[in-house]
């Protein structure tokens, strides 16, 4: 099985929404289902179809949830020697070198990313080009936007 880089906020993260599908919405899904199975004739009952649907759907995020966090590689960037090395789990400062515009971003794992909120994967475009460079280099990479140039200017293991 291969290993799923995840940092311990982002392992949190889909632990407690692996709970609540189980403990919560899989239970509110039954008693839907049993309610509209009291309305009768269940072959033309929309509202047993769409429960039904939603328990399928549950039932396979509770799947996947459970794969992930089987094969989630835990690493905590704070219990690591700090140095100027991007790696997994670091949060980077860049600038760009076209606009001179700040940025910083932490390198997650692709469940955990959310750029709005500086959360880029370690499998983005970026990401990938970060990781395994230190402070003072300079890294291209395709945007969608086109080539962009960023240099690292810190690199903070919190």
């Amino acid at each position: 099985m291969q290993r799923v880089p995840m940092t311990p906020d982002g392992y949190a993260a889909l632990a407690a929404e692996l709970k609540y599908n189980k403990e919560t919405l899989r239970l509110q899904i039954v008693r839907d289902i049993e309610e509209a199975r009291a309305h009768g004739d269940i072959s033309e009952n929309s509202e047993f179809e769409d429960a039904k649907h939603r328990q399928s759907l549950c039932e396979g995020r509770i799947r996947e949830l459970e794969a992930k966090l089987a094969a989630a590689e835990v690493i905590d960037v704070t219990r690591l020697e700090p140095s100027d090395r991007v790696i997994f789990g670091v949060t980077v400062k860049v600038e760009d070198l076209d606009s001179g515009e700040e940025f910083t971003y932490r390198i997650v794992g692709t469940d955990e990313a959310d750029v709005k909120q500086g959360l880029i994967s370690v499998t983005s475009p970026i990401g990938r080009a970060l990781v395994g460079k230190e402070t003072g280099d300079e890294v291209k990479f395709e945007a969608p936007g086109g080539i962009r140039r960023f240099a690292i200017s810190e690199v903070l293991y919190k």
